[in-house]
């Protein structure tokens, strides 16, 4: 027995010794920031870096958002294919030697089916009104988990076709390399689309919270760190951890003051298909109507309040926001394991002094997850816009059945 787990031991584990070094990706910073920041010192070079690029990215993001719903969504699809790219390339560049058969091809044609999947969901259930005036897209509607599956199911065949003696292992360690980033990756950016639908805000904030407590932890680390905080990320601290939880929590109580006056932030971004066009416009919710909270006693003293007025709103921007403080870091510290595993600085040079795509939206994937589970949790209701619209699909007969079976419902409760 002993020597068949020994045995088994040497087939199934493999020592980090063993993993290929990736070459360290190049300095992608341009020319005109190495000469401008040439006379400092690499900590404060790295710094000027990482602030210029991070004001850019601000920038277009904002331009992003002032485009509208559905750029922000091409932004998401955009962000998860980089991401995705970034993290297949890693295991395509550890395991080259090994030249496996149809790595690449059959990661893509995964992306591309499960992809096709998890938007196809969102179309049925967002574009229902588009859907019904247009007959092929009925038929790729009706039956588009059986088309999903059948797509999925080719690739497995593929997959088991190119299975090459000696390379076992290695194709089922890729097989499951692949599933795991399609999980961390598409699920995720699918998610953030369904946040997305049920109000920009619910976009935004939990967005700006991650992106506002990578900065002020970093800033608060840069200045004032000195205790370190895990292993798996040498250069964070308890200093910048706290300092970047009590920022981002002042950051999205006030973020979210300002986006809850205007219907573009707060509405349900729906799809008018008279006008091919998203719409934000609604009468805003209880959630987005100042109301009026008595302070607690013991703040009384401190405020020399005892009443003010705010959104409730902004009373879920702090859970989020401490969410996004506490818990959304230990996405970058699995990604910075993960990392280490590979023995890789970043996932890619794509941002000079920031890394790869992936290592600035690496805490962003736990906070979409949170913020879906929280709104179906604790804020979503029953939605009749999105009933009504289902309600259209039916035939005629089966829309007068549903007529006359809640007439007659709202008769006997005397409503009627």
């Amino acid at each position: 027995e002993v020597d068949l787990d020994e045995r088994l031991g040497e087939l199934d584990l493999r020592n980090d010794s063993d993993i290929p070094d990736v070459p360290p990706p190049t300095d992608s910073t341009p020319e005109i920031l190495k000469r401008a920041l040439s006379g400092l010192s690499a900590r404060w070079k790295n710094w000027w870096i990482r602030g210029i690029l991070t004001l850019a990215m601000i920038s277009v993001f904002f331009l992003i958002i002032y485009l509208g719903s559905f750029m922000l969504m091409l932004l998401v699809l955009s962000i998860q294919v980089k991401c995705y790219h970034e993290i297949i390339t890693i295991g395509y560049r550890v395991y080259h030697s090994y030249d496996l058969p149809w790595f690449r091809s059959l990661s893509w044609y995964f992306l591309l089916c499960v992809n096709y999947f998890f938007y196809g969901e969102t179309v049925a259930d967002y574009f229902a009104t588009f859907v019904q005036r247009r007959e092929q897209l009925q038929f790729l509607i009706r039956y588009h988990r059986f088309i999903s599956f059948a797509l999925y199911l080719t690739g497995f065949c593929i997959f088991v076709l190119s299975l090459v003696k000696k390379h076992y292992r290695l194709q089922f360690y890729m097989f499951a390399w692949t599933h795991v980033t399609l999980l961390i990756t598409v699920t995720q950016s699918h998610l953030v689309i369904q946040n997305l639908f049920e109000g920009m805000i619910w976009f935004l904030v939990p967005i700006s919270s991650v992106i506002c407590n990578d900065i002020t932890a970093y800033i608060f680390g840069f200045f004032f760190g000195r205790t370190p905080l895990i292993k798996l990320s040498p250069k964070k601290t308890w200093e910048g951890f706290i300092g970047g939880f009590f920022s981002t929590v002042v950051f999205g109580f006030i973020f979210s003051y300002f986006l809850a006056q205007y219907q573009y932030f707060v509405c349900p971004v729906e799809y008018n298909s008279e006008t091919n066009r998203f719409v934000t416009e609604c009468e805003p919710s209880e959630l987005f109507q100042m109301k009026k909270y008595f302070v607690p006693p013991l703040l009384q003293a401190v405020l020399g309040w005892e009443t003010v007025n705010m959104y409730p709103f902004q009373m879920h921007s702090v859970a989020l926001s401490t969410f996004a403080s506490l818990i959304g870091p230990f996405g970058g510290f699995f990604a910075s394991g993960f990392k280490r595993a590979f023995k890789i600085k970043d996932f890619a040079d794509t941002i000079p002094g920031h890394g790869g795509i992936m290592d600035r939206f690496d805490c962003q994937y736990l906070m979409a997850t949170f913020v879906h589970v929280y709104i179906t949790s604790f804020i979503r209701g029953p939605n009749p816009s999105k009933l009504l619209k289902q309600l259209l699909i039916l035939q005629p007969e089966q829309q007068l059945s549903v007529y006359k079976t809640l007439k007659s419902h709202l008769v006997e409760k005397g409503i009627l």
